[in-house]
């Protein structure tokens, strides 16, 4: 009787055994063996295992998986909208731009210099007097600028008491000398001004100045004013020279220099020296201005400036505050640009991207014991309750096996 339990234990418990180890032989053979494996010339079947035998066509399902289900173009749109947000897109550009500007150091400096300094003589030597030749031929070039430079001198000038005490000097030395006013008189006493002179005093005239000039006149006077500067130039210069300091010339004109402001002058004289002034400023750039600036571009030292220029850009404290403005605007920007265009930028991007063969490359490159260890991690306990079940599965029918033997007794 005790052989009979024998026959009736070892069916299940073989048929549990059975279960399991082939369960768990069948999930290894998946995996393994890695490579193939030969005897002789001859390639034992199963080798390598069904994973790695396979491993081109598994590739290429997961690619066509990924890409037709999960990375298709409105997914990417997604994905590139989520990515390029307003703020990360600042961020982006606001350290692109913090690291330009730290790069400006050392070698990459002077070679910064050198390009900056050709830009700068290019456009100083070359681009600017074709700018300016064209610019000055209109009538309103630089109209509000230099109206707005003169309304501000004429608003802040006044002369200064020494300054109006030189400049009365200067004049009554170097101008108004005895010399230069005889001769401006000689020039202004022609024969016909004086003609003209005494007709006016003659019908001008009233009371006793109208019958001192129909009696005598200032015919007479003014012409022989003229012969005496001419004939006796030292006594006239001295008796000029005489009247200047009993009428105390210099000390008036200071006087009236130190009240003087360019703020009472007419508004139609102030218009005057505008157009002159604009006038002379156009006329220089077109001439002699245009020829300036092609020497300056040529002469100049412009790898220096730039170097300057650069170094003064890394501490600039203006530049460091404009960082997050200038970045956000170009944020904007970019922003603006791929609500517009953005699904024909990805559209175009999945053919250069070529994800598939990306997918394929890296699947294939994968060693087979690093895809069994990644899906292993993935499914551990998946596939250990496969093996348990196995051997359930072979305990059950180990049992059925033992009730029927025992139904047979």
């Amino acid at each position: 009787m005790a052989a009979k339990w024998w026959i009736l234990l070892v069916p299940p418990i073989a048929g549990g055994i059975i279960g399991y180890f082939t369960n768990d032989l069948a999930i290894k053979m998946l995996f393994r063996p890695y490579k193939p494996v030969f005897l002789g010339k001859f390639r034992i079947p199963l080798t390598p295992g069904l994973i790695p035998r396979n491993q081109g066509r598994l590739a290429s399902r997961i690619s066509n998986a990924i890409m037709g289900s999960l990375l298709t173009p409105s997914e990417l749109e997604k994905v590139a909208r989520r990515l390029l947000d307003v703020k990360r897109t600042q961020a982006a550009l606001e350290w692109l731009l913090r690291l330009a500007v730290e790069q400006l150091q050392g070698d990459r400096q002077t070679r910064t210099a050198k390009i900056l300094g050709g830009v700068l003589r290019d456009f100083v030597g070359e681009s600017l007097p074709r700018l300016l030749r064209v610019w000055s031929r209109s009538e309103d070039f630089l109209k509000e600028q230099i109206n707005q430079v003169l309304d501000q001198l004429i608003a802040d000038y006044e002369l200064t008491q020494s300054q109006a005490r030189r400049l009365a000097q200067w004049v009554v030395d170097a101008v108004l000398t005895p010399n230069a006013l005889r001769l401006a008189l000689i020039d202004f006493l022609t024969d016909d001004n004086i003609r003209l002179l005494d007709s006016s005093f003659r019908e001008r005239s009233r009371g006793t100045y109208w019958l001192i000039a129909n009696v005598f006149g200032v015919r007479n006077t003014l012409a022989s004013v003229r012969v005496f500067c001419i004939n006796n130039p030292a006594q006239a210069n001295q008796q000029l020279a005489e009247i200047f300091q009993d009428l105390r010339l210099r000390d008036r004109l200071y006087q009236w220099l130190k009240q003087a402001s360019p703020k009472d002058l007419p508004t139609s004289s102030m218009r005057r020296i505008r157009r002159t002034i604009r006038h002379s400023f156009r006329t220089y750039l077109q001439g002699r201005g245009i020829d300036v600036l092609q020497d300056l571009g040529k002469t100049a030292n412009w790898e220096e400036l730039a170097g300057v220029i650069l170094s003064r850009l890394q501490t600039s404290p203006i530049l460091q505050k404009s960082f997050e403005p200038v970045s956000y605007e170009l944020a904007l920007i970019l922003d603006r640009y791929l609500e517009r265009d953005l699904e024909k930028i990805v559209a175009q991007a999945i053919p250069i991207l070529d994800l598939d063969n990306v997918i394929v490359d890296r699947v294939m490159a994968t060693p087979a014991q690093s895809l069994e260890t990644a899906i292993q991690g993935i499914v551990r306990d998946e596939l250990q309750a496969i093996i348990y079940i196995g051997g359930i599965l072979g305990l059950v029918i180990g049992l059925m096996q033992s009730v029927f033997l025992f139904m047979q007794m």
